[in-house]
């Protein structure tokens, strides 16, 4: 991966997907919360530009350096 902001945010979103559940929402039982919040965020972040506001967001929000 390369070591942009968005980079780092998006290993940190896959990373806890996989930590959290092992798959992918659509074959997670039942509606975790977290699970939903984290896929939410993740195609939040593939539609943002480098350098968009909401990158820095995510990455507050999950701890990214």
């Amino acid at each position: 991966m390369g070591d942009s902001l968005k980079d780092r945010v998006r290993e940190k979103l896959l990373r806890q997907l996989t930590e959290d559940g092992g798959h992918p929402v659509q074959q997670a039982e039942g509606d975790d919360p977290r699970l939903v919040s984290i896929d939410s965020d993740l195609a939040t972040l593939e539609q943002a530009s480098e350098g968009d506001v909401v990158i820095e967001e995510l990455a507050v929000k999950y701890w990214v350096p």
